[in-house]
């Protein structure tokens, strides 16, 4: 399986995401309004929208924000003939500067949008979108390895292991954490799991404890990959190299 695929050409991402503010009240009067009516659209019983928008809000891309993006990529170790992983991550609480620095990274080691493609676990549907999103919000053109606009589906080329397990099915969700616990990978969620960043990161100001969770699962995508295209090596700890 995915025997056509170069994992030298992928990037493998992941984004965090948190509430814009620390509560609702701090919402202009017509974000407020704006997001009653969004949250009247998720129909949850007994929940106003004020009590829902810590709960809710961090994974829409009008009322959040990134705090950050980890990216890790496969080289060669020449000196010991395998495979390295190398991971990036950019933080902060500014997501404007967070993103000048993500498109700065892009333009300096990705730019051929020809030959590279992100990789990640449902980076269609939340990760890729999300950052173009906000990317627009804050003032940035899109470059162009995530500019899809024209693009036919077949002809989008980023590698999504959410839909690869799905084979066609599209009523079938599967967690990264599942997967990782049933192909035998050690399990990203061991400290916080993606219901808990809001928390840490408002309540607890644990942005290390974020980029920490970002960073494995990058990790443990990139470990799944190896395991769907059935290598024999599936990266080590010790092969696993963080970029300051």
């Amino acid at each position: 399986m995915l025997s056509h695929i170069n994992i030298y050409n992928l990037i493998f991402i992941d984004i965090e995401t948190v509430p814009q503010y620390s509560s609702f009240q701090q919402l202009s009067e017509s974000m407020q309004f704006l997001w009653g009516i969004k949250h009247a659209t998720l129909k949850i019983e007994n929940e106003t929208a004020e009590e829902g928008y810590l709960k809710r809000s961090g994974v829409y891309s009008e009322f959040a924000k990134i705090v950050c993006i980890s990216m890790g990529f496969f080289h060669l170790d020449k000196d010991r003939n395998r495979n390295v992983f190398r991971v990036k991550t950019i933080s902060g609480n500014d997501e404007k500067i967070v993103l000048e620095s993500f498109l700065q990274t892009i333009a300096k080691s990705f730019a051929d949008a020809e030959r590279f493609h992100f990789s990640g676990h449902n980076i269609r549907e939340f990760d890729l979108p999300f950052i173009c999103r906000r990317l627009l919000i804050n003032g940035f053109a899109l470059p162009e390895i995530l500019d899809l606009s024209g693009k036919r589906p077949w002809e989008v080329q980023d590698i999504d292991t959410l839909q690869l397990w799905k084979f066609g099915d599209f009523k079938n969700y599967t967690s990264l954490k599942l997967l990782a616990e049933i192909f035998g990978i050690p399990s990203p969620k061991d400290d916080i799991d993606g219901k808990d960043v809001c928390r840490v990161y408002w309540q607890e100001q644990g942005l290390a404890r974020i980029v920490e969770y970002c960073q494995k699962d990058v990790v443990t995508v990139a470990r799944l990959l190896l395991r769907f295209k059935g290598d024999k090596h599936l990266l080590d700890d010790t092969d696993v190299i963080v970029v300051k």
